[in-house]
């Protein structure tokens, strides 16, 4: 099983974009930083921002793309390859509509279920890489999405997913190790805060 040595958190750069739904991932990325001391650096050859940080006695890498969502692949490539790093040893931080705020899921591989930068990262690295999967919840109607994500949630909301993004800190240690499973028994079997549930996403294209 492998280890994990590039931690990747999507999202939009820019003020306008900060704390906004779609922008889930570089929370998660900005919590890791603070938690292990590093801060991050602009990385023109990799179209992103990055820092390093040991977790477990295993040095890590983190990667935030400046490349906005539908092109995130092109900054995780570059990194990837350049450090040879494996697809499998890639964990992907990303906003889900399937999932209610204040849950979080981890996968191995899959598809892009309609986001457009897990979309990106599989057309230019494969499907094969790790996933953590915030909450943020449905807007009710696929027509909406584009302008939910790119939406700050409300306070309440924004409590509930800076809750699992300290527990996906918390487990850290073991996910960066590759045991997964371990990792899984406490995320997803945590009882779950009040939340509004998430309805149906027949069509997430514009995400």
């Amino acid at each position: 099983m492998s280890d994990v040595k590039l931690i990747v958190g999507l999202g939009n750069p820019g003020s306008q974009y900060e704390e906004t739904r779609h922008n889930a991932g570089f929370l998660l990325l900005d919590e890791i930083a603070r938690a292990y001391g590093a801060s991050f650096t602009a990385e023109k050859k990799f179209r992103g921002e990055t820092a390093r940080v040991t977790i477990g006695n295993r040095d890590v890498r983190l990667l935030k793309p400046d490349t906005f969502m539908n092109l995130s692949g092109e900054s995780v490539q570059p990194m990837a390859g350049f450090y040879r790093i494996d697809v499998e040893q890639i964990l992907v931080a990303h906003d889900e509509l399937d999932i209610p705020p204040g849950q979080v899921k981890l996968k191995r591989s899959g598809g892009h279920g309609g986001h457009n930068g897990l979309r990106d990262i599989i057309k230019h690295c494969g499907r094969d890489f790790i996933r953590v999967r915030l909450g943020i919840g449905h807007p009710g109607n696929a027509k909406q999405v584009s302008s939910f994500v790119l939406k700050r949630a409300p306070s309440s909301e924004q409590k509930l997913l800076q809750n699992c993004i300290d527990d996906v800190v918390r487990e850290l240690p073991d996910i960066v190790a590759g045991d997964l499973e371990k990792a899984m028994q406490v995320l997803h079997t945590k009882v779950k805060p009040e939340a509004p549930a998430a309805k149906s996403t027949a069509d997430k294209s514009d995400q």
